[in-house]
């Protein structure tokens, strides 16, 4: 069985779920989240701030599957800047933490020329599995 889950707090999605849930193992298979707000609209202050909206997106969409970062096991992180992103390595790992705590899920970091909404600077997907 499948149950897609998309939160009211989250834009309304077109062309995907916010989160998937397959039951037998509930494994959540996490669309990839923009840092945008509610509205949809890219929020300011540059790659940092948007990374953090995206993954407070990314949780916000776990949540609503049932999980918590704990649950967390993939993250792909999609960079139109990549040495913005480094740049701004501390901060990012400050707000990881803040977020999500201290435990890590596998990661990779992927570089490339634009996301779906031109203005945005990081896209963040996720995969978990809820205990």
């Amino acid at each position: 069985m499948i149950d897609r889950v998309n939160p009211a707090e989250l834009p309304r999605p077109s062309g995907f779920a916010h989160a998937v849930v397959a039951s037998g193992g509930r494994t959540v298979y996490l669309a990839g989240q923009l840092g945008v707000d509610g509205c949809g609209a890219v929020v300011p202050g540059g790659v940092g701030a948007q990374l953090e909206r995206a993954l407070a997106n990314l949780l916000t969409a776990l949540a609503a599957a049932g999980g918590t970062p704990a649950d967390l096991v993939q993250v792909t992180i999609y960079l139109v800047d990549m040495a913005g992103y480094q740049a701004h390595a501390s901060e990012i790992g400050a707000v990881w933490r803040r977020l999500c705590g201290s435990q890590y899920p596998a990661a990779a970091g992927v570089g490339v020329t634009r996301l779906w909404v031109e203005e945005a600077l990081v896209e963040i997907a996720g995969v978990a599995v809820l205990a």
